[in-house]
């Protein structure tokens, strides 16, 4: 197999005064990102304007009722569902009293007209929650309200083996617990303390949960979120703890002659990424139709420890998403699906991999400059790396789409041009004869 080539420059790199987890980084709006150490301290990264130029920040953000003895665990962020707006961030940590540890969640949200998406004020209005377990991942997802609406809320999971419900009372202006098998029957009696939750909705009101656990068990749920049933479950269990549980959809070109760039995909069917921290790196197909049955492996996954972060993006611009794994050896990997003939079969093969200086703990895609191209932000133990795409091959790409799309315009005016001329020339016989009538004679 011939590698591709990497397609990603280092644009910069910002150090955290101590280590980070792979629950400490989540995207905040639109551009910004937010890093959390164990030492307590919170970093905003973000690219400003300075000095006519566009540059990388990061400046740490004093958020409230964080002693400086915590420990962070946790953090995510998320913009509230439409009507509702504004920006909610949590932070899980444990803090060291001494004779015992312990563990709190603090929700910062703004409700003053105009600060709702101001952080420094965000970092100021604080819910603080005591809890009485050992959070681990904190996640958001939407979910259907009774008025037919949607909101978004957090789940956290804990070493209780719970997954803990966390949603907005709108009237009291603050987050409320409330029993999880309300909203997500599929997330109650847990065989083991849950390290990685993901949701995905899909068509017909359905969504699609998979969690995966400290004893390697894996779980994956198709539920009907109208009433709140759960349709089918699967169970998988493997021999390490599970580091990631990952739900995507993957397309397949099935016209290879189409332009890259022209709409020739189709949607295969969703798809589980499955990491653990011994194992190979798996991909279950056709879940929602197939269950666990049809797993797919990632050769070499295992080859650098553990895989510690995995995200699936469309690096290359073909429609075809690619599939990121961070190691704890300190490489960044990326597969693509290969189909087979029949395009429902194929392999994942790598395309590429990238050394850094220290493992690889989260990774995220999102535009930070604002130029309509995402970066790559790569959280490693020492701090957060931003790779850019290459602009002369990107450059390349789009010049090659337009003169793709230039191309097919043309072809198609004159299609439309040789019709006109034909309907003319097949009119034209039908008005020479109308004036032929003969005269009868006297």
């Amino acid at each position: 197999m011939q590698r591709e080539s990497y397609p990603f420059v280092e644009d910069s790199f910002s150090r955290f005064p101590s280590q980070s987890n792979i629950y400490g980084l989540c995207q905040a709006g639109e551009q910004e990102l937010l890093a959390a150490t164990l030492k307590g301290k919170v970093v905003c990264f973000r690219y400003q304007e300075l000095q006519q130029k566009i540059r990388p920040v990061a400046k740490e953000v004093q958020f409230t009722y964080i002693p400086v003895d915590a420990e962070i665990v946790s953090i995510d962020a998320f913009n509230k569902s439409p009507p509702k707006s504004g920006l909610v961030v949590g932070i899980t940590f444990v803090k060291d009293s001494g004779d015992k540890a312990t563990p709190f969640l603090n929700i910062y949200c703004d409700y003053e007209p105009g600060s709702e998406f101001n952080l420094e004020s965000i970092a100021q209005s604080c819910l603080n929650l005591e809890l009485q377990f050992t959070p681990f991942q904190l996640y958001h997802t939407e979910v259907q309200c009774d008025d037919g609406g949607r909101e978004t809320v957090f789940l956290l999971s804990g070493h209780d083996q719970r997954i803990h419900l966390y949603k907005e009372n709108a009237s009291l202006h603050q987050f409320e617990e409330q029993p999880v098998e309300r909203l997500f029957p599929e997330l109650q009696q847990l065989p083991s303390n849950v390290l990685w939750l993901d949701v995905l909705s899909i068509s017909g009101g359905r969504r699609l949960s998979a969690f995966g656990c400290q004893n390697g068990c894996v779980g994956l749920a198709l539920v009907d979120q109208t009433g709140a049933e759960v349709l089918q479950s699967w169970r998988f269990q493997f021999d390490s703890p599970v580091s990631t549980v990952l739900l995507f959809p993957l397309s397949c070109q099935t016209d290879p002659d189409q332009p890259s760039g022209e709409k020739s995909g189709e949607t295969i069917g969703y798809n589980l990424l499955v990491t653990s921290t011994i194992e190979m790196a798996v991909v279950y197909r056709d879940v929602q139709e197939q269950g666990l049955s049809h797993p797919v492996c990632l050769l070499e996954s295992d080859q650098w420890d553990a895989v510690l972060c995995a995200l699936v993006i469309d690096l290359d611009f073909d429609g075809q998403k690619e599939v990121l794994l961070g190691t704890y050896g300190q490489e960044l990997l990326c597969y693509k699906f290969q189909p087979s003939e029949s395009g429902r079969d194929g392999q994942f093969q790598l395309q590429w991999r990238r050394s850094f200086k220290s493992p690889l703990l989260s990774i995220i895609y999102l535009d930070l400059t604002g130029d309509g191209l995402r970066e790559l932000a790569v959280l490693t133990l020492k701090g957060l790396h931003i790779l850019q795409h290459t602009l002369t091959s990107t450059a390349e790409l789009v010049l090659e789409r337009l003169a793709q799309r230039v191309s097919a315009l043309r072809v198609g005016s004159e299609l439309e041009s040789a019709k006109n001329q034909d309907t003319k020339e097949q009119d034209a016989p039908a008005k020479k004869e109308e004036p032929t009538a003969q005269i009868p004679s006297n």
